[in-house]
């Protein structure tokens, strides 16, 4: 069964490693005219492009040049940067140990404010304290990313001044972008837990286990939590992986860097190497946390495995 599943991960990398590379590969324009305005910030001759050409594997046909990009990709090589000829990695992993702990502090901050809202919700179904979870949930999930951002931003940094708004000198810079990212994820969390909560409470059996005197709390560990946590577990494990996503913007917004900045400049300089560096960065963590999700439900409930098989 797991075999299965590291095999599937396996297939979806290499699809996407694939559909990467054409996407680009196909891309309008001349990738080597943009990379020499990246290089040299003027425009050149059309020698030094057509050296540019050869340097970044350009003049050589697809699958010669997929070839010698996936090859060192195996092995963690994510090749040099096309303007710069660093190496793509160390500028990727600093970029990743900005993007990391925003991603991070946006997630406690949607688990704070979803999980006491979804008990809150669910000891009194139909109350002013579920409908006070269901509307704040439902406004996390109507007020677009950006907005939410330049909002906080208009609030806190212009208007009060309590927080800054731009740049990353000091741990309260982390603040605004936080809030940003986990309202989204306090949204999406609320929504489920409270659902998943509220249809394990409803399990035909439970009244059998309370007439022969088992506690509620008994109940609530050994039936309602492993029933909940399924649907739990599923968006808990996409908002983890579209919080990367979500970063990408909210970086632009606050100036900060990371993968957001990183990929624009990327993109803005036909940077190739550098591009599809954080694509595969972002589906491997995908595919990393669908199969660890996988993994989890089969120790959950191993009736979902007996399905698979």
């Amino acid at each position: 069964m797991i075999a299965g599943l590291v095999l599937r991960a396996v297939v979806v990398l290499s699809v996407t490693a694939l559909a990467t590379f054409t996407l680009l590969w196909h891309a309008p324009g001349d990738p080597a005219l943009a990379i020499s305005l990246a290089r040299f910030n003027a425009v050149v001759s059309s020698d030094v492009i057509d050296q540019l050409r050869v340097e970044a594997g350009l003049d050589a046909g697809f699958w010669p040049a997929f070839r010698d990009w996936v090859g060192p990709l195996l092995v963690g090589d994510f090749g040099n940067s096309a303007v710069t000829g660093r190496p793509v990695w160390p500028d990727l992993a600093t970029a990743i140990s900005y993007t990391a702990p925003l991603a991070l502090a946006g997630l406690a901050f949607g688990l704070v404010v979803a999980i006491p809202l979804a008990v809150l919700a669910t000891r009194r179904p139909g109350g002013w304290g579920d409908r006070l979870a269901v509307a704040t949930a439902s406004l996390g999930a109507a007020i677009p990313a950006y907005w939410l951002g330049l909002l906080l931003i208009l609030l806190f940094a212009v208007k009060l001044a309590w927080l800054p708004a731009m740049g990353t000198r000091t741990p309260t810079h982390v603040i605004l972008p936080a809030l940003t990212l986990g309202l989204g994820v306090a949204a999406a969390l609320t929504r489920i837990i409270r659902s998943g909560i509220l249809e394990a409470r409803a399990q035909p059996f439970l009244p059998a286990f309370r007439r022969r005197g088992v506690s509620a709390r008994a109940l609530g560990r050994a039936h309602v939590a492993p029933h909940a946590a399924i649907p739990v577990i599923t968006v808990f494990g996409l908002e983890l992986a579209f919080l990367l996503e979500g970063t990408v913007m909210v970086e632009v917004i606050f100036s900060r860097p990371g993968l957001g900045s990183f990929l624009v400049k990327a993109i803005e300089a036909r940077d190739f190497p550098k591009v599809q560096a954080v694509v595969i960065i972002a589906a491997v963590l995908f595919v990393t946390l669908n199969l660890a999700i996988d993994i989890i439900y089969r120790l959950i409930d191993p009736r979902i495995g007996e399905q698979d098989a």
